[in-house]
């Protein structure tokens, strides 16, 4: 069970990384379920590279929640600028 504390962190920092990276940039192509999956699918990849390349002090689960913050809103900012383009 301890091991679930990570990726439950990641998943939820993500997903607030999507919404709040959607929300300003003011992404209409991306609706809020996608948003939310893109960040929380970021957030994970962001935790999983911050473990690959980072150190012990980097592994804590404030260096994972800001990390997959950071990369679910990257990740869901990518997902919605391909997405609201009109071809």
């Amino acid at each position: 069970m301890e091991s679930l504390g990570p990726i439950i962190t990641q998943l939820i920092a993500g997903a607030i990384g999507g919404n709040a990276a959607s929300a300003v940039l003011k992404q209409e192509g991306i609706n809020l379920v996608a948003r939310t999956i893109a960040g929380a699918i970021g957030g994970l990849g962001g935790g999983f590279i911050l473990n690959l390349i980072g150190s012990e002090a980097l592994t804590g689960l404030v260096a994972q929640g800001i990390s997959s913050l950071i990369a679910g809103g990257v990740l869901s900012a990518i997902v919605g600028a391909v997405l609201g383009r009109k071809s």
